[in-house]
């Protein structure tokens, strides 16, 4: 397949340099302001290069990319919040040219699911969006396999940075700020980690799959969603959790139509319980129980590997 990819972050340079082992072609790479375009092929490692050096792939534009010859356009830029812009017009464009779509940008999924769904219906290109939560742990595909009619909710712990965060003050008895600061030494929390010790990354990956599970039925946003994030936790609540073999999570929740996230306190011993930066979701089904998928929630090699598992999907 050619590939399109905007976004050249760790999600989307992981993906143009892995496109090659998994049998594909990068003919245009771009960042917010610049792209490199070459319908032969893009020659990633120097376009990459030259975005370290200069801070552009490439001397052609993102509309340059985005009208070239391509299969799969690979949507990687950052998650903007409301409008989903610019991710959205990007998707509107590549539907337009019947070309398909592949997300890691949650925005136009969380925040505009039905007027994307309205496009994919008007286009021969097909919609996917794996790695939009959990990174590298197969969750949409798991309900899509199922059938959403078979699953009726999801729990889970969706955040490494805020499961870092309290799997650190857990077992060193620290506190949050002394935590936080050392996760930003360690490039695991951003020097503004808002999105994820709020809540709100988290939130937009629960509203991701209560669109998945209701399907034609309604559609969900940022907004529908009860939120509390980990901010200022006390030392001392985990303290005590641990007194009494239990401990703190920040738990996602879509349960009958509900979207809940905050901290949970819960047994040590709960499948829920991972540690670092791991993540865990628990998906209710009608017949086969509870479902446990573990694994590397993020990064940019994990998420690529979930971008490569869609576009195999569109083979």
């Amino acid at each position: 397949m050619r590939l399109a990819v905007l976004g050249a972050g760790a999600v989307g340079s992981s993906v143009a340099e892995l496109a090659g082992e998994y049998g594909h072609s990068v003919v245009a790479l771009a960042d917010s302001t610049s792209a490199a375009v070459d319908p032969d092929g893009v020659d990633v490692e120097a376009a990459l290069a030259e975005k370290h050096e200069s801070g552009a792939v490439g001397d052609a534009s993102v509309d340059d990319a985005l009208a070239g010859e391509y299969d799969v356009l690979v949507e990687a830029t950052p998650t903007t919040l409301g409008d989903a812009q610019p991710a959205y017009d990007h998707v509107r464009a590549a539907f337009e040219r019947d070309r398909h779509v592949v997300l890691a940008n949650k925005g136009p999924v969380a925040e505009r699911y039905a007027d994307v769904r309205a496009l994919e219906r008007e286009s021969a290109g097909e919609l996917r969006f794996e790695a939009t939560v959990g990174g590298a742990m197969p969750v949409l595909s798991t309900v899509e396999d199922h059938g959403p009619d078979h699953v009726s909710g999801l729990r889970g712990v969706l955040n490494g940075t805020a499961n870092f965060i309290l799997s650190r003050m857990a077992a060193e008895g620290l506190d949050y700020e002394h935590v936080l600061a050392e996760a930003q030494d360690l490039g695991v929390a951003e020097a503004d980690p808002s999105f994820d010790v709020e809540g709100t990354d988290t939130a937009l990956k629960c509203v991701i799959v209560a669109n998945v599970l209701a399907e034609g039925e309604r559609e969900y946003t940022l907004d529908d969603a009860d939120v509390d994030g980990i901010v200022g936790i006390a030392g001392s609540a985990l303290e005590l959790a641990n007194d009494d073999g239990r401990t703190v999570r920040l738990v996602g929740e879509v349960v009958d139509g509900d979207i809940r996230v905050g901290p949970r306190i819960l047994p040590q011993q709960s499948p829920l319980v991972v540690s670092g930066t791991e993540n865990v979701v628990q998906l209710a089904t009608s017949n086969a129980g509870l479902l446990n998928v573990s694994g590397r929630g993020a990064g940019g090699p994990e998420t690529a590997v979930s971008i490569m598992t869609d576009i195999r999907r569109l083979e």
